[in-house]
């Protein structure tokens, strides 16, 4: 309990820096940044510091699988090994970037010099590739122009539903020809902060708060976990006497977005992480609402992770954007040289373009997603894009 404290206290200066409830645990830097020697002496052993390499059962589909979420998770380790002082750096330049008069925030023009200072293009998913189930129209051949054109695509969500594996099966279901090896879900970042953090070792299990997604990535690297869709017929006994036994081998809560929530599950969660000790709480992502239909906004995963805290007291590791652990994966698996050359496209401000500036990375809002132009231009909002479109077609007029 002291530890939760300190680390409540710790995060007080952030949270009043603007950072409000988009948090690190100091568990996760401290557990990166402590392995950071093992790993860069291993780094240089194999010269394949940020290499992913395929186990033989996942071969056959171009994806990671245990070695290579092994070999991710070092490079997570790596990179919050500089986090911390990259933090720094662009804390100052990010803190004036969110209180920019938003009025002056320019539609995109002049594409071709724009492009010309772009070499790596960092999307996110849903409400900029697609909506629903549903192709964003003209995304597919803004797609083949950029790669045309010598540009690097990397494909980004906060969406924990599915595995990396099964967001290459939604890409192909589309008729987008997208490498495994450049999608990135926060599912996959879930599964590499508890292969950084030795968890698997510790003999303990993790229950799940959301989809197969989670549990998909959790199976890769080996980690027993239960809960998900198993709970979703659930039911608590409310009568004299009763209760929710839980299972003490419990270490880790893994709360995703999860469409069969229950009354049950959160007790559940909530009964690990006060009762069982040192047991981590850890968020796929934060977002209010999300798309499920094209027909309106749904709650998002903040009301799952919101629940879990209303029960808990307890704030999230959370290993999704606008958590900077992702852009340090990319720039040291991909030898990155020059952040400004990158840019974060984004239909939300609070997680897309946070994470874009914050990591001073350029940065372009999509109004195909969740924020229209009313918002992103109004005097309330203080998150401000170097650029916006109204969607992803406007890179090629």
């Amino acid at each position: 309990m002291a530890q939760r404290r300190s680390s409540s206290a710790l995060y007080g200066v952030a949270a009043c820096a603007g950072l409000a409830g988009i948090q690190i645990a100091p568990t996760l830097g401290r557990a990166f940044c402590a392995s950071g020697p093992a790993l860069r002496a291993s780094a240089r052993r194999t010269g394949e510091s940020a290499s992913l390499q395929a186990s033989p059962a996942s071969q056959s589909s171009g994806l990671p699988g245990s070695s290579g979420v092994a070999a991710a998770a070092g490079v997570f380790g790596l990179a919050c090994v500089a986090a911390a002082g990259a933090r720094r750096r662009l804390a100052t330049d990010s803190r004036a970037a969110r209180v920019v008069c938003n009025a002056k925030v320019p539609r995109l023009s002049d594409q071709k010099a724009w492009l010309d200072g772009i070499d790596i293009f960092i999307f996110d998913c849903d409400g900029v590739i697609w909506r629903g189930d549903s192709v964003i129209d003209g995304v597919p051949a803004v797609l083949d122009k950029l790669r045309a054109a010598g540009k690097r695509c990397f494909f980004v969500t906060n969406n924990s539903t599915k595995s990396r594996a099964g967001y290459k099966g939604k890409f192909d279901s589309l008729g987008l020809d997208v490498p495994a090896e450049e999608i990135f879900s926060s599912s996959f970042s879930a599964a590499a902060y508890l292969e950084q953090t030795k968890f698997k070792e510790t003999g303990k299990k993790v229950y799940i708060i959301g989809e197969k997604g989670i549990s998909e990535e959790l199976d890769l690297i080996g980690v027993p976990w239960f809960g998900a869709e198993q709970d979703k017929d659930k039911v608590v006994n409310l009568g004299s006497g009763g209760k929710v036994e839980h299972d003490p081998d419990v270490g880790a809560v893994v709360v995703g977005f999860d469409r069969n929530v229950n009354y049950y599950k959160i007790q559940y969660a909530q009964l690990c992480i006060n009762e069982n000790p040192g047991c981590k709480f850890i968020a796929t992502k934060l977002d209010k609402v999300t798309h499920l239909t094209d027909a309106q906004e749904w709650a998002g995963n903040g009301s799952m992770v919101g629940a879990i805290k209303g029960c808990t007291g307890q704030e999230p590791i959370v290993v999704g954007k606008p958590s900077p652990l992702m852009i340090e994966y990319l720039e040291e698996k991909y030898k990155i040289p020059d952040r400004k050359r990158i840019c974060m496209v984004g239909d939300r401000l609070d997680t897309d373009i946070l994470f874009g500036r914050d990591n001073g990375l350029q940065t372009c809002l999509t109004l195909s997603g969740v924020t229209k132009e009313d918002k992103l231009l109004s005097d309330d909002n203080k998150i401000a894009p170097d650029s916006y479109v109204s969607s992803i077609v406007d890179f090629f007029p």
